[in-house]
């Protein structure tokens, strides 16, 4: 039976393939208050400019290639049952092959009712326009979990969590909640690595490892140590 390895992933991995991470030094994201965007008040206040928002991320993530930090993920899973709990939107992990993907914050390339939740629907296109309405007439909107709204798969990421044999963060700085409490949930004999240029904070625990480089090299410098203890 294979070893289960958890990897909650961020922006970071993402950034490494061209696209922009969430919320920069300025509290800004693209040029916009993360408020405007990315809030259902800002939904309720601007709904065009929300659209137009994500149909620029759509494109951007489109554009964008799965890095070696990505695939070196894919290839753990010869030896390793892998979950991946990312805090990301984009289609990434999956592209490079990644079989067992949860996406705690939605996806970019899904749209759903602004008032029927349940209705979900693949896009065909980069692009949702104001106008765009589900079966039961509502407006269309992204499917994102944005500030302020419930993360509904949060109990499941939990669960994966909890039965851990090895738990790796890539790309985060445990900022983001209630995300960054999933490592928490992690069994307590579990090694735990945490793979960012910048040691987020963490009170100690046993079993803590940094590597502190970016995705595309600390991911495979990873992958190489668990494959090689098998």
């Amino acid at each position: 039976m294979k070893k289960k390895l958890v990897a909650l992933t961020g922006a970071g991995i993402s950034a490494e393939s061209g696209l922009a991470t969430f919320r920069g030094f300025d509290g800004l994201w693209e040029g916009h208050r993360v408020e405007d965007v990315a809030s259902p008040e800002g939904w309720a206040r601007n709904p065009e400019l929300v659209l137009d928002f994500y149909n620029q991320r759509r494109a951007a993530a489109r554009a964008a290639q799965p890095n070696a930090g990505h695939k070196a993920l894919v290839a753990l899973e010869q030896a390793y049952e892998v979950v991946i709990i990312t805090q990301n939107v984009d289609e990434l992990h999956e592209r490079a092959g990644s079989s067992h993907v949860i996406h705690l914050h939605g996806k970019l390339f899904e749209a759903r009712s602004s008032r029927h939740e349940e209705l979900v629907y693949p896009m065909t296109s980069d692009r949702i326009e104001l106008g765009e309405l589900c079966e039961k007439g509502s407006q269309l909107r992204p499917n994102i979990v944005w500030f302020g709204e419930a993360v509904p798969l949060m109990e499941r990421a939990m669960e994966e969590a909890a039965t851990a044999d090895v738990f790796a963060v890539i790309g985060t700085s445990l900022q983001v909640y209630p995300a960054a409490n999933l490592v928490h949930y992690a069994p307590t004999n579990c090694p735990l690595y945490i793979i960012d240029p910048h040691q987020p904070p963490l009170t100690a625990r046993r079993n803590l490892h940094f590597i502190t480089e970016p995705a595309t090299t600390g991911v495979p410098r990873l992958a190489a140590q668990l494959l090689a203890e098998l």
